[in-house]
C-alpha cells in the first residue's frame, strides 16, 4: 500500500506553453526588424545620387537610427521587467512599421532623417524583450540553439533587405522600396500582443512593479560589462560593413546596386544561417564540459574572421573579395546564439529586459551608431578601402575581449543561480 506520510515528489519546473509557435512567431517579427533596417543600406547610392549628399551626411542617416535605438532601449527595458512584454513588443512593431512606409513619402533629407530615427525608436522596444521572452519558454539547456534560430533574421532579414532593396530600388526607385517593406509589420503587432506572457525563466512568477532591481545591479556582473565591450567591439565592425559593403563593391568593382546586393545578400544569407546554427549548437555542447563553452565559441571566431575580413577589403580582385568575405561571414555568424546566451545566463530573470537594455545601448553608442559615419568620414579623407580597414581591428579586439570574459564567468552564473 502507498504510504501517505510520504512527501510528494516537487515537480520540475513547467515551462510555458506555446514555444514553437512563440518562436515562430518572434523569428517572423524579427525577420521584418532586419529588412526595414537593412533596406536603407541597398539603397546608399540612390540616395545619394538624388540628395546629392557626401559620404558623411549619407552615413549619419544610419547613425540616426542607431542614436534614437540605442537611447530608447532603457527606458523599454525598464518597462519590459515591470509590464507585459509581449504588448510592449506589438507596439513597437507597429511604430517602426509606419516609420519606415513613411521614409518612402519623404522629399527631403530632414525628413529621411525623422523617419529613420522613429524606426529606431519602435525596433528598441522589440529588441530588449523579445530575447527574454523568447528563452522563456525553453529550458536553459536549449538556449543558445533556440537564440541562434531567433537570430537566424540577422543573415536571413538584412540579405532580404538588400535583396529587396536593391531590385526594387533599381526598378521603382528608393521611395517605392520603403514602401513595400515597411506597412507588412502591421499584420504581425496584433498576434504578437496576443501572445501569453510565460513565467520568466519558469519560476511561475508574474512580472511584478516593485520586484526588480535598479540598472546599477549590472555595474557589479563584470563577465556582462565585458561580453559587453566584446559585442560593441563586433557591433561596430558589423555596422560599418553592412553600411559600406554594397557600395564598396559599386567603386572598387564596379557593380551596380542591383547585381552588387543581390551578391553580398546571397553571401549574408548562406553564411549567417551556417554560421548562427553552428554557433548555437557548438555552444550548447561544449557548455556541458564548461561555463566557458559559448565564449571560446565566440572568441574563436573572431580569431579567424579578422584576417578573412582584412583580405576581403584588400583583394584586388572580385573572386577573392567575395570567397575571403563569405569566410569572414561565416566566423563572424557564429558568435551570435553564443554572446547573447552569455547575457541570459548571467542575469536573473527579474532583470534580463534591462540586461538586453543596456547591452543595446552600450554596443550601438560603441558600435554602429558611430562607425557608418566614422567609416564616411575616413572615406572621404582616405578613401573607401583604407577606411574599411578599421573593422578588421574591431574584430580581433571583440576576440580580445572573448577571452577576457572566461575568467568570470563561472561565479557570475553563480551570482545569476545558473
Amino acid at each position: 500500500m502507498p504510504r501517505h506520510d510520504a512527501p510528494a515528489p516537487v515537480p520540475p519546473p513547467r515551462r510555458s506553453r506555446g514555444g514553437r509557435y512563440a518562436l515562430a512567431l518572434l523569428l517572423a517579427v524579427n525577420l521584418l526588424n532586419y529588412i526595414d533596417r537593412q533596406i536603407l543600406y541597398a539603397v546608399f547610392p540612390l540616395i545619394k545620387a538624388d540628395l546629392a549628399l557626401s559620404d558623411t551626411a549619407l552615413g549619419l542617416i544610419g547613425s540616426a537610427f542607431m542614436i534614437c535605438y540605442m537611447v530608447s532601449a532603457p527606458f523599454f527595458g525598464w518597462w519590459g521587467d515591470r509590464w507585459s512584454r509581449p504588448r510592449l513588443a506589438a507596439a513597437g512593431v507597429a511604430v517602426w512599421s509606419v516609420a519606415t512606409a513613411a521614409a518612402g513619402v519623404v522629399s527631403g533629407y530632414r525628413g529621411l532623417l525623422a523617419a529613420r530615427a522613429a524606426v529606431g525608436i519602435g525596433e528598441a522596444s522589440f529588441g530588449t524583450v523579445s530575447p527574454g521572452l523568447l528563452t522563456d519558454f525553453f529550458p536553459k539547456e536549449r538556449r543558445a540553439r533556440i537564440l541562434s534560430l531567433f537570430f537566424l533574421a540577422i543573415p536571413v532579414g538584412s540579405a532580404l533587405g538588400y535583396l529587396i532593396g536593391g531590385l526594387i530600388g533599381h526598378r521603382l526607385g528608393w521611395h517605392a522600396a520603403f514602401l513595400v517593406v515597411g506597412l507588412p509589420g502591421l499584420a504581425l503587432a496584433l498576434p504578437l500582443g496576443l501572445l501569453q506572457e510565460p513565467h520568466r525563466d519558469g519560476s511561475g512568477s508574474p512580472p511584478d512593479a516593485t520586484a526588480p532591481p535598479g540598472y546599477r545591479t549590472l555595474l557589479d556582473n563584470r563577465t556582462f560589462l565585458i561580453n559587453t565591450l566584446a559585442m560593441a567591439a563586433m557591433t561596430f565592425a558589423l555596422g560599418g560593413l553592412a553600411q559600406w559593403i554594397p557600395t564598396f563593391l559599386f567603386r572598387m568593382h564596379g557593380l551596380d546596386v542591383a547585381r552588387g546586393n543581390t551578391i553580398f545578400g546571397a553571401i549574408t544569407v548562406v553564411t549567417g544561417i551556417c554560421g548562427t546554427l553552428t554557433g548555437g549548437w557548438l555552444g550548447d555542447l561544449l557548455q556541458r564540459r564548461t561555463p566557458r563553452g559559448h565564449l571560446v565559441v565566440s572568441a574563436w571566431g573572431f580569431v579567424i574572421g579578422t584576417p578573412a575580413a582584412a583580405w576581403a577589403i584588400l583583394a584586388p580582385s572580385l573572386g577573392h573579395c567575395l570567397t575571403a568575405m563569405f569566410v569572414a561571414e561565416f566566423f563572424l555568424f557564429l558568435n551570435t546564439g553564443p554572446l547573447n546566451t552569455v547575457i541570459v545566463n548571467v542575469t536573473r530573470p527579474a532583470i534580463r529586459s534591462m540586461a538586453f537594455a543596456v547591452n543595446i545601448f552600450f554596443i550601438h553608442a560603441l558600435g554602429d551608431a558611430i562607425s557608418p559615419a566614422v567609416i564616411g568620414w575616413l572615406s572621404d579623407r582616405l578613401g573607401l578601402r583604407t577606411a574599411l580597414l578599421a573593422t578588421p581591428l574591431a574584430i580581433l579586439a571583440a576576440a580580445l575581449f572573448s577571452f577576457l570574459c572566461g575568467g568570470t564567468i563561472a561565479r557570475d552564473m553563480a551570482r545569476a543561480g545558473e
